[in-house]
């Protein structure tokens, strides 16, 4: 696997393995365990973070619910981070009851909805490796291992002050991070055969496997880099330039939207913009040119080559929603034909009328793609709202953008005369190649 893959996988699908003494690729952070292993996730440029955009204020990608996402994984870390002396990553293991007790004595609360909006936002933190859930006990994901060593003050400060979960409050029954239908709706933990379990019991069962996983961490967990990727490119400009390219790349990969030319002087100017799209190259990125703005997306060599990380149901459902919200109103002479964002949702009902996926599936499928930037939900007044295309859609290359026009032609009208001269086009490039 090439060094441009290595980095375009980890961050399509997030950190990756690494067996037992292998480096991470150029570019990366290697975060080791103590039998060897560890996983390896990309580091910024120059010590940068996403916080930069802030100094802009350009808009990043956006969390749902954010703001539960954030008190989440702050319990977590309180009851994660016990040796503050330490820095915070791997932590130790902590019961998912802990966790919840924490987050309660946060924010006040221990009611149903705000206990399904933990159970939810554990779910985002455990699929974005910021926290590892598994059987019941909560650990600190590899991405924690990013945290600058210069921010780990600041850290130790807010969990200072954050409050403890109280002692014999009501433990909460949640589900296995990874398991149900929804985002954390109806969820209670499910016993050997399949009906919920006594709280009481998990409760036990969770601090007991807390306990054991304690005894199974190794105290020599460490982090390291490893070689700069992008020194060669960053020495030859002085500090200020230098400044400036950085937050140009910080930019164009982690906004939500495509960042105007304007703002960044990095993009406006040619020589230093070249320098961007070569940092980029070496992740297996591009950038992606609009009307005086700018984007990146990944490379289409590569990008064919990341494409499996999205299961075979998120894919039929992305179909639905692009069919439903940009085919038919292009059709109809409502949409420009190059555009892949559209203010018309496709509404639930014709999603669940429209599959053969059961309820619970197509909500899960809808969760993921809303999770990876592929759907957003919207409201349409007093409608019930839907999905539309979401802001993944701004970094597709021209060639990405025109092997999704045909592969909406032939989901929408296989039959068509359009389709099958697509097909013979397929075909002909084929025996060409």
């Amino acid at each position: 696997m090439t060094p441009e893959l290595m980095h375009a996988r980890a961050r399509s699908a997030g950190p990756l393995p690494l067996g037992p003494g292998e480096p991470a690729p150029a570019g990366m952070l290697r975060a080791g365990l103590g039998d060897g292993t560890g996983t390896a996730l990309p580091a910024w440029p120059d010590g940068a973070t996403p916080s930069l955009l802030e100094e802009y204020q350009v808009a990043p990608v956006a969390v749902e619910r954010s703001g539960e996402t954030r008190r989440v994984l702050a319990a977590a870390l309180k009851c994660c981070w016990t040796d503050l002396a330490a820095d915070p990553w791997p932590g130790s293991p902590a019961p998912v009851d802990e966790v919840l007790a924490a987050y309660r004595a946060l924010i006040g609360r221990g009611d149903d909805l705000m206990r399904n909006w933990a159970v939810g936002a554990l779910r985002r933190l455990h699929d974005s490796a910021w926290l590892t859930v598994e059987a019941g006990v909560v650990r600190l994901g590899p991405r924690c291992a990013s945290w600058p060593a210069e921010s780990h003050a600041q850290l130790r400060e807010l969990l200072r002050r954050l409050p403890s979960g109280t002692e014999g409050a009501a433990r909460l029954a949640v589900l296995p991070v990874l398991a149900g239908d929804g985002e954390g709706a109806g969820e209670a933990t499910a016993g050997p055969d399949g009906h919920p379990g006594d709280p009481g019991e998990v409760a036990a069962d969770t601090t007991g496997a807390a306990g054991a996983a304690a005894g199974e961490v190794a105290a020599a967990s460490e982090v390291t880099a490893a070689a700069d990727l992008d020194a060669d490119l960053l020495e030859a400009f002085d500090e200020r330039r230098r400044a400036e390219i950085v937050a140009a790349f910080m930019a164009v990969e982690h906004a939500a939207e495509p960042v105007h030319e304007a703002r960044f002087p990095a993009l406006r100017d040619p020589a230093p913009r070249r320098t961007v799209a070569e940092m980029l190259r070496r992740r297996g990125r591009v950038l992606v040119q609009g009307r005086e703005t700018w984007i990146s997306g990944y490379a289409d060599e590569v990008g064919a080559a990341v494409s499996g990380t999205v299961g075979e149901a998120e894919r039929a459902v992305l179909t639905l929603v692009l069919v439903h919200s940009v085919a038919i109103p292009r059709a109809e002479g409502v949409l420009p034909a190059d555009s892949w964002l559209s203010p018309f949702p496709a509404p639930v009902e014709e999603l669940r009328r429209h599959t053969r996926l059961p309820v619970g599936a197509l909500d899960a499928a809808l969760r993921t793609l809303r999770h990876a930037g592929l759907v957003t939900q919207v409201k349409a007044g007093e409608e019930a709202g839907g999905y539309v295309p979401g802001p993944q859609f701004h970094r597709l290359t021209p060639a990405a953008r025109r092997r999704l026009q045909e592969e909406l032609i032939l989901a929408a009208g296989p039959h068509t005369p359009l389709a099958t001269a697509i097909r013979a086009n397929r075909r002909g490039r084929e025996t060409q190649g």
